[in-house]
């Protein structure tokens, strides 16, 4: 295996990526098994998250915030979390799959227009696949994501023909965190707590528009 700029072996004597990973072949052949082998259970809804800087994604202090409200609004049978970002697309129940443990990358520093503009139309390709292969098994798709992440998403979901049902933080939100914040990034963190609180009332008006309060949550 080419070095790709490893860093030391980790624990699981796997070497720790550190070039664009959205280039290297690593990550190519593991969505090639995701959209050609891989099995997805079919689930009411499915909820797109961006990929964090801690591994496993679980293990982020974000993932675990944004989790938490998720799973407060819908019960676990009724969805099935996808991350998605430089790692391509991901089922979360695969988060500890080689390459997707094993990289250390943030998109957010980088400042090269190529790599941008080539993460951006890779990770639509990507994106287009994956909502493709799953077009019948999901009835709903949710999404919480800023930036090029969130571009990628909306230009997957235009090339696939498969519709976002609902992209999250508003852009009247995003607008008004840019406006009137100090961000580090440019639209700030999902972190947020003026992201994190849309986010949970727009899941209940969600839950309460699309499930009768007889379902089981």
């Amino acid at each position: 295996m080419a070095d790709h700029g490893a860093d030391e072996q980790n624990v699981n004597n796997k070497p720790i990526l550190t070039d664009p990973p959205f280039y290297l072949p690593e990550f190519e052949q593991s969505y090639r098994y995701i959209i050609d082998e891989y099995d997805v259970t079919p689930k009411d809804i499915t909820i797109f998250m961006p990929c964090a800087v801690r591994k496993p994604y679980s293990a982020s202090p974000s993932h675990q915030l944004i989790r938490m409200i998720i799973s407060q609004v819908f019960s676990e049978p009724q969805y099935h979390i996808v991350i998605f970002g430089t790692c391509g697309i991901v089922p979360a129940e695969l988060e500890e799959m080689y390459p997707y443990a094993h990289y250390k990358y943030m998109l957010g520093k980088c400042k090269d227009k190529k790599v941008l503009d080539d993460f951006l139309r890779i990770e639509t390709d990507r994106v287009a696949g994956y909502l493709e292969k799953t077009r019948h098994t999901y009835q709903f798709r949710i999404a919480y994501c800023i930036g090029l992440f969130r571009e990628a998403l909306i230009r997957g979901s235009e090339k696939s023909g498969v519709k976002i049902d609902m992209i999250l933080p508003t852009r009247d939100m995003i607008n008004k965190v840019v406006e009137e914040g100090d961000c580090v990034f440019e639209e700030g963190s999902l972190s947020m707590d003026e992201y994190l609180g849309e986010f949970t009332s727009e899941l209940i008006r969600f839950r309460n528009a699309h499930y009768s309060m007889d379902r089981d949550r």
